[in-house]
């Protein structure tokens, strides 16, 4: 799959989409086929503070239990609770089930261009 060229990508296999000051965290399309199809989603709670490159939640799957790390320092604004109800929601669609929106970004991680992740995943 060719990873949208609007996000940014860690070697975590997130994608982050800034809109202004804040930021959509989200699991890529590689990660989600490497874990087959998720059953569970483990997610912070809104005020949360999460950390730039510390988890802020996990992913299950049918083979196992991966921790979802954050690209950004920051507080969680919203959840995505669509996805508590329903993982396969983001097999069904890695680039529009987002997990956490953060505001009062503080810390970035290193990120990468689509066309870097495209070829760090090969």
């Amino acid at each position: 799959m060719i990873d949208p060229k609007e996000l940014k990508y860690t070697k975590d296999d997130e994608w982050v989409r800034f809109e202004g000051d804040e930021a959509y965290v989200g699991i890529t399309d590689y990660a989600q086929s490497e874990l087959g199809d998720l059953v569970f989603v483990n997610l912070p709670e809104v005020d949360d503070e999460v950390v730039a490159g510390e988890p802020f939640g996990d992913v299950e799957s049918v083979k196992a239990v991966a921790d979802v790390f954050s690209p950004v320092s920051g507080v969680v604004l919203e959840i995505n609770e669509d996805l508590l109800d329903d993982a396969a929601l983001i097999n069904n669609d890695p680039y529009g089930a987002w997990f956490i929106k953060v505001g009062s970004i503080s810390a970035c991680e290193d990120f990468m261009t689509a066309d870097e992740y495209d070829e760090y995943r090969g």
